[in-house]
């Protein structure tokens, strides 16, 4: 039995009356579900237990500790022979319950015990394995990590703990800034937030808009951990994207959600849940995921879909499930998928089932995460793409990214000279714009870089001559591949927005 509940208080208390005698609390900050624990069993009328590795079974909030229960087989026998309705609490056991037959026997004992007496063993933790013959006794809750609420208490105290100490501290954040840093504490527990935070005001006795940054990185430690996702360094801005002006403009309506959330909710509007770019390969799809997190100022994550995929039946599900929860914990947040296409391709079950199985996890995540996370997927090949995809609903729009026109080439190519140090008002860029028409702007930029290594071995400087002499050497994938280019733009018209 599974239960993911924000009054966790009132789940507990409904299966201790329903006779759970061992319930997972699904939670990695002990403190806090102590404080729950502590809160249920003085509602009940019932003592709570802790146990410790190096104390064994004591009274919570008491002096000593029950007589040799250091042992776990211990312990669990030691409450199969209390007879008197109590709370047992054991944290960072999850391993070693599975494999153990004569741990899970005894165990099972305890739990027995407790169920005709209105009684619970409790463990907390990320995860827990128990023997096969346990599960249907076990329940299982998922403990929500620390709300807004939760935050800007912390915020507060930390400030306040600080200027005792230190002589006062310069707080400099605007109420738009203040609410970015609580956003972007998510999914970090409080202890890791309370050190992140104290260790940025200490450092020069302020809490200011810099020290948005040290949390981030902190949770990008997170993400690297996990090694499913990837944390991607931000280096453009749509200031820099050349033309996507309906796509822009989208973005723009609704990045005042992501900067005022409470606002927001109070107006009664939802986080955006995602856009799914389809079109021609090196226009700029990838490029906008990026430029989305910029803007918003949030963590762009990067789901590398070939990460999941495992040989062992069952772990490539489990890895698209423990990415996605990375990703929920690190809301609000950006989750560029680039080429989705390939992860869920439609037809054939060459890979046994493994894709369309992951897809059903993802279509079901879609529907129904909880965390602000903005899914920004690109694909570039409509015949692969699962029709799932395109029912309305998953995606808040659906975007195609054409071929640029002649303005936007030329804009394209003045990007990239002046990234690379040329003045592009030395160059023919409406001649160069002319000559590269069907040209993608990845093209465009490889013509650059192109026309840079010959100069650049010839010893002179960059060339328009170089430059024309590249454009018409390039074969661009709209000549080479028409067919493709010509049925995506057909399958767009009507079903897509246009992104240009």
């Amino acid at each position: 039995m599974g239960v993911s509940s924000p009054d966790v208080l009132r789940d507990l208390k409904l299966l201790l009356r329903s006779r759970y005698g061992l319930i997972h609390l699904k939670t990695l900050e002990e403190g806090r579900a102590v404080s729950l624990l502590r809160h249920m069993t003085a509602d009940l009328g019932i003592p709570l237990f802790c146990w410790s590795r190096l104390r064994g079974l004591s009274l919570a909030g008491g002096e000593g500790a029950v007589y040799a229960t250091r042992a776990l087989g211990d312990a669990f026998g030691h409450i199969a022979a209390s007879g008197e309705p109590a709370l047992y609490h054991f944290h960072g056991v999850g391993g070693e319950l599975d494999g153990d037959a004569v741990l899970a026997a005894q165990l099972r004992e305890a739990v027995t015990s407790l169920e005709r007496i209105h009684g619970a063993v409790v463990i907390t933790g990320d995860r827990l394995q128990v023997a096969e013959g346990m599960r249907s006794l076990l329940a299982t809750v998922s403990f929500p990590g620390p709300g807004r609420e939760d935050f800007e208490q912390l915020v507060r105290h930390i400030v306040r703990d600080l200027s005792r100490r230190q002589h006062g501290v310069e707080v400099d954040l605007s109420a738009e800034e203040r609410a970015m840093l609580v956003n972007n504490l998510a999914g970090l527990t409080l202890l890791e937030a309370e050190k992140i935070l104290t260790k940025a005001i200490v450092e020069d006795g302020r809490l200011d808009l810099n020290d948005i940054q040290h949390v981030i990185d902190a949770k990008r430690a997170v993400v690297e951990r996990e090694g499913l996702l990837e944390y991607y360094p931000l280096e453009e801005s749509t200031a820099r994207v050349a033309d996507l002006r309906r796509l822009r403009e989208w973005l723009e309506k609704r990045k005042a959600v992501v900067a005022e959330p409470l606002r927001a909710k109070e107006f009664g509007l939802p986080f955006p849940r995602g856009v799914l770019l389809l079109g021609v390969p090196g226009c700029g799809k990838s490029l906008s995921a990026k430029a989305v997190a910029m803007e918003w100022k949030l963590p762009l994550l990067k789901l590398d879909t070939s990460t999941l995929y495992n040989k062992f039946i069952g772990e490539s599900e489990k890895n698209f499930k423990r990415a996605m929860r990375t990703a929920e914990n690190m809301a609000p947040v950006v989750l560029w998928i680039d080429e989705i296409e390939k992860a869920f391709a439609s037809g054939g079950d060459e890979d046994g089932g493994v894709s369309q199985r992951i897809l059903g996890s993802f279509l079901s995540w879609m529907q129904e995460r909880t965390g602000d996370v903005f899914v920004v997927a690109t694909a570039n090949n409509i015949d692969r793409l699962p029709t799932e995809f395109l029912r309305k609903g998953r995606f808040d729009e659906i975007f195609f990214v054409d071929l640029p026109d002649a303005s936007v080439r030329e804009e394209i190519f003045r990007i990239h000279l002046e990234r690379r140090g040329h003045d592009a008002g030395a160059f023919a860029l409406t001649e160069l714009a002319a000559m590269t028409e069907e040209f993608s702007g990845a093209e465009i930029e490889q013509v650059v870089i192109s026309a840079l290594y010959s100069d650049f071995a010839s010893g002179t400087d960059l060339r328009s001559d170089t430059l024309r002499a590249e454009c018409g050497a390039t074969r661009p994938l709209a000549v080479t591949m028409a067919e493709r280019v010509a049925r995506l733009r057909q399958w767009a018209e009507g079903r897509a927005v246009p992104a240009n």
